[in-house]
């Protein structure tokens, strides 16, 4: 299949109506710039590796979710957008998409339905698409999980970006998982109630959020700082002729999971040497001190 894609077909059509390729207006793009603003000044965010990100063709970016997984992901989302003048397509939770005004709003910011049709509609259409392997289990994690691959069989990422002959680029966030403290795990007997609410929804019990806090008692997120990372490309094309594509995806996992986890070690390396890694660091910085 080659790397650009296939011809169009009655097949290339997103759900819910979100539209193939979203051009930003000026307008579009200084209201994505005051809705990042909050975030830039409280978490100061680094970023290394964008030129890692292709200019053109399908990518599949391909990171981890953290405890903050909405609040992170948006910031470097912008940062591809202002530096390398590429729109990332996010992924959205159904529950999300079901609702009309919302919907409308997140499909003009490129942001459609996460479903197997939809990314793979938009990489054989030659976008760029961040996804999360570890899902909401991956979020939902436990005390001294921070920054832990939950990727068990899952697979799907890596055929889908077989199959459309995608370009992956490992994509590394750390600081969403240091913004709260986890006061009690999801499977911690306190949390029997919301773990009976969770399921009675038809969701895992393994998704049953944490108890958190942020600043004090309270959910403002400790201003800790962001830092990201994008790999080095991976060229998928060495698989695309293999006779087992569930081996081959399998391999490619394997691949993928090391590198993100390479480019996860290097944050965590950067961020302790960091004197402004927390607000009181970095404000002592700006004073000299």
């Amino acid at each position: 299949m080659s790397r650009h894609g296939t011809n169009s077909s009655e097949n290339d059509v997103l759900t819910d109506g979100a539209p193939l390729h979203v051009d930003l207006t000026d307008t579009d793009r200084r209201v994505i710039d005051l809705l990042v603003a909050p975030q830039r000044a409280w978490f100061s965010p680094r970023f290394y590796g964008l030129d890692n990100l292709p200019a053109d063709g399908p990518v599949l970016m391909v990171g981890n979710h953290t405890l903050a997984g909405g609040t992170d992901a948006p910031v470097l989302a912008h940062e591809i957008l202002v530096k390398r003048d590429r729109l990332v397509r996010g992924l959205a939770e159904n529950v999300l998409i079901d609702v009309p005004v919302l919907r409308d709003a997140l499909h003009r910011l490129g942001i459609v339905r996460g479903n197997r049709h939809n990314c793979q509609t938009l990489l054989r259409k030659g976008e760029a698409v961040a996804v999360f392997p570890g899902g909401g289990r991956e979020a939902m994690r436990g005390k001294g999980q921070k920054y832990q691959l939950v990727w068990e069989g899952r697979t799907g990422f890596a055929r889908m970006a077989i199959e459309t002959g995608a370009t992956i680029v490992p994509m590394a966030m750390v600081g969403g998982d240091d913004i709260f403290d986890i006061v009690f795990d999801g499977d911690h007997p306190v949390m029997t109630p919301l773990r009976k609410a969770v399921t009675g929804l038809g969701l895992r019990e393994n998704l049953t959020p944490p108890l958190i806090r942020g600043v004090g008692p309270t959910l403002l997120p400790k201003p800790e700082r962001f830092y990201y990372s994008l790999g080095k490309p991976i060229d998928t094309s060495e698989w695309q002729d293999a006779d087992d594509i569930e081996a081959a995806a399998s391999e490619l996992q394997i691949v993928v999971k090391k590198e993100l986890e390479g480019e996860l070690d290097f944050l965590l390396g950067e961020r302790e040497q960091d004197r402004g890694r927390s607000l009181r660091g970095r404000v002592l910085g700006a004073l000299g001190l």
